[in-house]
């Protein structure tokens, strides 16, 4: 297990109580270096949408946590957040709570000719994920060819 998974899960066991008792969801936690910086970031969700104040409230409980912890030796950016209107799809409770929505999917290296698709989910496994292309074409693509996915926004 590298330094960054560890952190991320120790991280997550830290936040589960908090999200049980706000009735939140833990979408995702990454720590990651960005320029001279490391950010520690939390990505909550509920019902309705995420507000600052739920943000902040998470931020503060989390902060208290990893402070008795201590268990990051490098300084950190502690970032709460909502994973906004484009989320990208990691886990599989992301993939199942995302069937039936249309979805941008972007490869490592080119299927069909093309690196990036768009589509309805239809479904997934451990190995595939089934995109509905048009009402004759269906793709299944293996997971390990994914370099992102994510809801497709449309305005």
């Amino acid at each position: 297990m590298t330094k960054r998974e560890e952190y991320e899960q120790k991280t997550e066991r830290l936040l589960m109580p908090i999200m049980e008792r706000t009735g939140f969801e833990l979408v995702d936690v990454e720590y990651v270096k960005e320029g001279s910086n490391f950010y520690l970031r939390a990505y909550i969700d509920k019902t309705g949408g995420i507000t600052i104040d739920d943000c902040e409230l998470v931020s503060r409980e989390l902060s208290d946590l990893l402070d008795e912890e201590d268990f990051i030796p490098e300084a950190y950016i502690l970032e709460v957040s909502s994973p906004g209107l484009g989320r990208q799809l990691k886990k599989d409770k992301d993939f199942a709570r995302s069937i039936g929505e249309e979805v941008e999917v972007k490869l490592y290296k080119p299927m069909n000719k093309r690196k990036e698709f768009e589509g309805e989910l239809e479904s997934f496994d451990e190995q595939n994920i089934v995109l509905r292309i048009s009402e004759t074409e269906q793709l299944t693509i293996p997971r390990e060819s994914i370099a992102m996915i994510k809801l497709a926004i449309h305005f």
